[in-house]
């Protein structure tokens, strides 16, 4: 591996870890029985639209299809989303969020207040200025160039 392919790797590194970190502290301020990848789903709908299949949440999220049908029959279950036929095949289904959905999902953020204060005492808002467009742009190139996963399933929105 030469020199560039290494320090590509400790970008890649870096951020896994901070992802590692930042699951940590969410799933901390969650309520009991609910995940990150709860809260990413949510999320998720609120940014960028829902009226969406589940196929095509497990291809944002580059999950398994069963993998994204028990979040989304956790997030059910608790009234956070809504889960409708589609009415032009009986067989699909759409996701839509509720009023509690989307209020879940801003306390869900409230409630990192403490760590964000934390983080805000050494990182500041400039560096956060900063670091933003960098980080969107390697989303940006890392979601336009997905991997395939290995259904054959790839999808160019971003999770």
């Amino acid at each position: 591996m030469n020199q560039a392919h290494r320090e590509y790797f400790e970008l890649f590194n870096e951020i896994s870890i901070i992802a590692q970190l930042t699951r940590t502290i969410m799933e901390q301020r969650l309520p009991d029985g609910m995940t990150q990848p709860h809260f990413s789903v949510l999320n998720h709908l609120v940014r960028l639209g829902d009226s969406v299949s589940p196929r095509d949440l497990s291809c944002a999220f580059q999950v398994p299809k069963s993998s994204m049908t028990n979040t989304l029959a956790g997030l059910e279950k608790r009234g956070l989303i809504e889960v409708r036929p589609n009415p032009k095949d009986a067989r699909g289904k759409y996701i839509y969020l509720t009023r509690a959905g989307r209020d879940f999902r801003e306390q869900a953020i409230d409630a990192l207040a403490p760590n964000i204060d934390e983080i805000a005492e050494q990182v500041s808002l400039h560096e956060v200025h900063v670091l933003l467009p960098a980080l969107r742009g390697l989303r940006q190139v890392l979601d336009e160039n997905r991997v395939t996963q290995p259904n054959g399933a790839s999808s160019p929105t971003e999770s």
